[in-house]
């Protein structure tokens, strides 16, 4: 029997660091999604990265692109790594599930898998919550595995998770009749991490907009 511990998602990125970013940062979902939407949004927008990890490729292209970035992720690794590599982004280790945005909310908030490593319910309150902070005409674009899941422990890049999901239609479905969020687009691909101790991942990607009226 292994014995080795489970991991919440800060211990998990904690123990992480950069191999996580070398791992995933060549990811052609996430680059496509990142200059779809900085071909959207205005100079000066407020982004905010949820699960913002090492600050690479999310917060350093969003910078890059003349944007006013906060980035929250409930590890002190990696927002310590963050903020010595993004300086131009501003980077708090808080949880989604308890984040309080500033007044006036956010012109764009991307999430790049941050909802895996937490139970079923809180990953629907947590689309709920996001949804809430986008202004109106604001954009989410966000990345996760999609599956039928429910705290399922699993073997991820040598480490032991419990991880939960919904399935592809399942994820739409929450996005346009609870958040009230237009589905713009929405693809599903595979993936190989550049990691040894990875394999293939099924990941589906999906841009929303909050209703300007």
């Amino acid at each position: 029997m292994d014995d080795r511990a489970m991991e919440s998602a800060a211990e998990l990125f904690d123990g992480m660091g950069a191999e996580y970013e070398r791992a995933f940062v060549k990811l052609p979902g996430q680059l496509a999604a990142l200059d779809w939407l900085t071909g959207r949004l205005p100079a000066g927008a407020r982004v905010l990265d949820v699960g913002s990890g090492t600050g690479r490729p999310v917060a350093e292209t969003l910078v890059r692109a003349g944007y006013e970035v906060t980035g929250i992720d409930v590890s002190a690794a990696m927002v310590e790594l963050a903020r010595a590599q993004v300086p131009g982004a501003r980077f708090e280790q808080q949880d989604v599930r308890d984040y309080r945005p500033p007044a006036g909310g956010f012109d764009a908030v991307c999430a790049f898998f941050p909802l895996l490593v937490m139970g079923r319910d809180e990953v629907g309150e947590s689309l709920l919550r996001i949804a809430d902070w986008l202004v109106p005409g604001g954009y989410f674009v966000m990345a996760t595995v999609p599956a039928d899941i429910a705290d399922v422990e699993v073997e991820w890049m040598g480490r032991r998770v419990r991880v939960s999901s919904y399935s592809t239609d399942e994820y739409l479905r929450r996005l346009r009749e609870d958040c009230g969020l237009e589905v713009l687009f929405h693809s599903t691909s595979t993936f190989q991490p550049e990691s040894e101790i990875a394999g293939p991942e099924d990941h589906l990607f999906c841009y929303a907009r909050r209703p300007a009226g």
